[in-house]
């Protein structure tokens, strides 16, 4: 099966280029996985270049071009649509996004802590300063609450002794290693068969 994919970004796209790197035209199992769209909301950001150099053109939508975050998220919609995408990933997009779009897309979003801690978008500071003893990243379905869908996927690391740069950088390390891993998953067990794949 030919699986569709669309990658949504605002910044540095390093999670994107991995995707890149890892899934695209890439076969695991009965299944080929094509990323079909890259999409951002900032015109400048870095991960627009990393992407070209698989031969990708990002579709470029900033959200301060739209009267309300629901227009904003019909033409993102409107998008994804048209691109076929089978799946949606989320990956350092830094968008709350409503009903508008939660109830068309099937989406899964990359989060750097072990939800349901540390929700929104200083999670890997708050997590850093709690005085937890492990931390993580967590892969989840998409729903309208932030961060609150159906965990697909943990990974978690013992923060002992880490600064907070040796932190950061595990964080990332796990994000790598989790999300194409999730992606491959999703469709070995068939898209059907997950609560928060509903369209």
């Amino acid at each position: 099966m030919l699986v569709k994919l669309a990658v949504l970004f605002s910044g540095n796209g390093s999670n994107l280029e991995n995707l890149l790197k890892n899934l695209h035209q890439k076969s695991f199992g009965e299944n080929r996985f094509e990323v079909v769209l890259c999409l951002c909301n900032k015109r400048d950001a870095l991960g627009i270049k990393r992407a070209a150099r698989f031969g990708l053109e990002s579709v470029i939508l900033e959200h301060q071009n739209f009267a309300s975050r629901e227009e904003f998220d019909r033409a993102l919609v409107g998008e994804i649509e048209k691109s076929g995408a089978d799946l949606t990933i989320l990956a350092g997009f830094m968008r709350i996004l409503g009903p508008v779009f939660t109830r068309r897309i099937r989406a899964i979003n990359l989060h750097p802590s072990l939800l349901p801690l540390f929700k929104g978008a200083n999670a890997i500071k708050e997590s850093f300063e709690s005085d937890m003893k492990v931390a993580g990243v967590s892969v989840h379905w998409v729903s309208e609450a932030l961060d609150g869908g159906e965990i697909i996927a943990q990974k978690a690391f013992e923060r002992e002794g880490l600064d907070f740069d040796e932190f950061e950088a595990t964080i990332h390390a796990l994000e790598h290693e989790i999300l194409p891993q999730s992606v491959v998953k999703i469709f070995e067990r068939g898209l059907s068969n997950h609560r928060g794949a509903g369209r």
